[in-house]
């Protein structure tokens, strides 16, 4: 039987969603479409190994790929070029201090003839995200200047990084850097990348079967709070 993309209810609709193994082969982990961005839709989601990416004119649609990229913060590798570039103190970094600024670096919005999938309605559901504190930003300062970051949810033991961006060399490996220490401290067992990379694979991402990250996901999502809190907001020297 040929593979089918299933259809979520309308918004405001039952939270519900079709098991991330019926995902299609191709395109790689499509598994559904429609539905919303409610906080507790994509909370749902991330619980289950599954993502929104879309493009404007597009219904929203769900992801949950095979295999997926995964960085295990112990295994954060960071090149001896990176070590001594950071050691020369270039930067400084922090978390939830500019959320929004963060997320339309990503969607690098002050170029708006690039295109992204970052669209006005994925930056507000992901700022309702942020105001409960689920979701979460890096930030990487010189100065006064933003100039690197990335963002992503917290949901259990497990970080799912959406995007990041860099206005100066380095800047969103620093971002990386200073993320991994911070889970790291708070005992988080894996960050998913969803899609390898060669940026992310320089820094220790490797890629998985989607059944092994799924069990992987059932052990870090258990009990996992219903509400979340922002992270320090006190800005750090980054060092690796």
């Amino acid at each position: 039987m040929p593979q089918e993309m299933r259809w979520l209810g309308p918004p405001g609709s039952e939270v519900r969603f079709p098991d991330p193994a019926s995902a299609l082969s191709w395109p790689n982990g499509l598994l559904a479409a429609g539905g919303d961005l409610a906080p507790e839709r994509l909370l749902a989601a991330y619980r289950l190994g599954i993502f929104p990416w879309y493009e404007t004119g597009q219904p929203i649609l769900w992801w949950s790929p095979d295999p997926r990229a995964v960085i295990f913060p112990r295994e954060l590798h960071i090149s001896r070029r990176l070590r001594r570039f950071l050691a020369r103190a270039p930067f400084e970094g922090s978390f939830d201090c500019a959320f929004e600024a963060v997320v339309r670096g990503c969607a690098r919005a002050e170029d708006p003839a690039v295109g992204t999938w970052i669209t006005p309605e994925m930056l507000a559901a992901y700022a309702r995200l942020h105001a409960l504190g689920h979701a979460h930003s890096v930030e990487v300062w010189v100065g006064d200047e933003l100039v690197g970051g990335l963002y992503g949810v917290a949901v259990g033991k497990a970080f799912f990084a959406e995007s990041m961006f860099s206005r100066r060399t380095n800047a969103s490996k620093a971002a990386m850097v200073l993320l991994v220490q911070e889970l790291r401290a708070r005992d988080f067992l894996v960050m998913d990348c969803q899609l390898p990379s060669s940026h992310l694979a320089t820094m220790g991402a490797r890629e998985i079967p989607r059944r092994e990250f799924l069990a992987l996901l059932s052990q870090s999502v258990v009990g996992a709070p219903t509400q979340g809190a922002h992270w320090s907001r006190t800005r750090v020297a980054v060092r690796a």
